[in-house]
């Protein structure tokens, strides 16, 4: 099978599109392709011609070059050169620097999501000061996502813009889901409102900013996105019900009626909660429903946002308004998670105000395991310690080990499916060597000789997973490696010298 993929001159020629018959990459991942590696894995080359590559930099070539020459497993290496530039090589599908906009897909789904498009970018960041080419992509993407969260603030997954001239996914599970306020399908993918993905909105515009200080990005559709997002928060921090127990909606979501996930109780409303100062969501990061409202990892992630989007409006000297209000939201969100999220020292992953908790993890990002990679606290701070031993054990519901792997999943899959990402998580949140080493190898050791990051594996099964071309995971795998070349370089390098991408 072949596409049309849409080739967007990064000197942004006035949309100048480049055409090429390419191989379906969803079909492409699920085999070996190029030349294996010299490592006992052999793992394959598993990047496209470069004219069937969606987006090239100089820049990212460069940090590959650099990086398979200092890893000193070439199976690790193989695993780097076919994660690192993923993103850029197989999801740019529209980019048109004169318009500022670019439509960035998942991967084997053809939407852009919100969450997934800040963590495929996230590796980049240090890039972005030395590559001006990628930094108009990442400009581009922050101001469509703005168009869309300018409009639909509860909704995290999005159709090609009309500028593009690509034609709209019909996604069958959204057709007859009921969404109030209601949503247009030819702009809108999919209505789950998930508290993370405003948070992915702001992470990746505060990240480019960082990088390069260019405060163009702030354009009128980025503020008039910010002003949405400080109302859903206000809106989803309420309690349920008021004086007369009428429910207080801003949105709901019924599901059923074909749609992946169940219906949510009450009406689309989900289960009750009361004030605490947290933001209530009504789905996690991975799609599925919350149990409780409060969902632990998702205002943590709110809180570290709100602060750097504090700061990058303070830096630019801009928006005294949302930054005051950004840094009190910041503070109540954090406080709040402190206050009433634990129990023994162990944070619950979702809470409801009314005295309820449910202690587990979910392997997609933002997570309790994740909390450190999130910026929210250090990994020795002695409640994510302790939390961490809770999570990776049998007393989380959705941890399973096996004998070639382990980690956590979620309901998205099933409990015997671990994601890799919980393990990339894992090494995040840990400095001991052993833990690390064991954890990087056990994500090795489980890509079925493909060389690619898959989104759920089996515990008994090693060849069988799901998703060949998950593009977040491959990020976060790349990202993971990158930050492993700060701080642990003696793993990974022939040499004990540190390296930092850009700089």
């Amino acid at each position: 099978m072949k596409v049309l993929l849409q080739l967007v001159s990064v000197f942004g020629a006035l949309g100048a599109v480049v055409q090429a018959q390419c191989p379906d990459y969803t079909t492409y991942a699920q085999s070996p392709q190029g030349n294996p590696s010299s490592g006992p894995l052999a793992l394959p080359y598993m990047r496209p011609e470069p004219a069937c590559r969606t987006f090239n930099s100089s820049a990212v070539e460069q940090v590959i070059a650099n990086m398979t020459t200092r890893l000193k497993d070439p199976d690790i290496a193989r695993l780097f050169e076919n994660t690192f530039p993923n993103t850029l090589g197989t999801t740019v599908r529209y980019y048109n620097e004169t318009e500022n906009l670019a439509f960035i897909i998942t991967g084997d789904i053809t939407a852009q999501w919100l969450r997934d498009t800040a963590n495929q970018f996230a590796h980049y960041h240090t890039l972005l000061s030395i590559d001006k080419d990628l930094a108009s992509l990442v400009k581009a993407v922050i101001n469509n996502e703005a168009r869309y969260v300018s409009q639909y603030p509860y909704c995290g997954a999005f159709q090609p813009p009309p500028e593009s001239r690509l034609s709209p996914t019909v996604n069958d599970w959204a057709l007859d889901v009921t969404v109030n306020p209601p949503v247009d399908n030819q702009t809108v993918f999919e209505c789950k409102y998930e508290l993370d993905s405003l948070c992915g909105f702001i992470k990746l515009s505060r990240s480019y900013y960082q990088a390069t200080g260019d405060d163009s990005m702030m354009n009128d559709n980025w503020y008039a996105a910010i002003d949405r997002i400080f109302r859903v928060i206000n809106e989803q921090s309420q309690p349920s019900f008021d004086e007369n127990f009428n429910w207080i909606s801003y949105y709901n979501w019924t599901g059923g009626n074909g749609a992946l996930s169940p219906a949510v109780d009450n009406g689309g409303n989900g289960e009750p909660k009361g004030y605490t100062g947290l933001v209530g969501t009504h789905h996690r990061p991975s799609d599925d429903l919350s149990v409780f409202a409060f969902l632990t990892p998702a205002n943590a992630m709110l809180s570290v946002e709100l602060n750097h989007l504090a700061e990058i409006l303070d830096a630019a000297g801009q928006g005294q308004n949302i930054s005051t209000q950004a840094k009190k939201w910041s503070k109540t969100i954090s406080d709040a998670i402190w206050n009433t999220t634990l129990y023994n020292n162990i944070f619950a992953y979702e809470t409801n105000g009314l005295g309820s908790r449910y202690v587990m993890d979910d392997a997609n990002v933002p997570s309790l395991l994740a909390l450190p990679y999130l910026g929210f606290l250090n990994k020795t701070d002695p409640a994510y310690v302790a939390t961490r031993k809770v999570l990776l054990s049998r007393n989380n519901p959705y941890y399973a080990a096996g004998q070639t792997f382990s980690g956590i999943g979620g309901p998205h899959v099933d409990p015997w499916h671990p994601w890799p990402m919980s393990q990339v998580s894992a090494i995040f949140g840990t400095d001991d060597d052993a833990e690390i080493t064991k954890s990087l190898y056990l994500i090795a050791n489980n890509t079925h000789g493909l060389g690619l990051i898959h989104e759920s594996q089996s515990i008994y099964n090693s060849s069988d997973y799901t998703r060949p071309w998950f593009a977040w995971a491959n990020s976060y795998f790349a990202e993971m490696l990158l930050d492993l070349a700060q701080r642990k370089p003696y793993l990974i390098f022939k040499d004990n010298v540190s390296y930092t991408p850009g700089q």
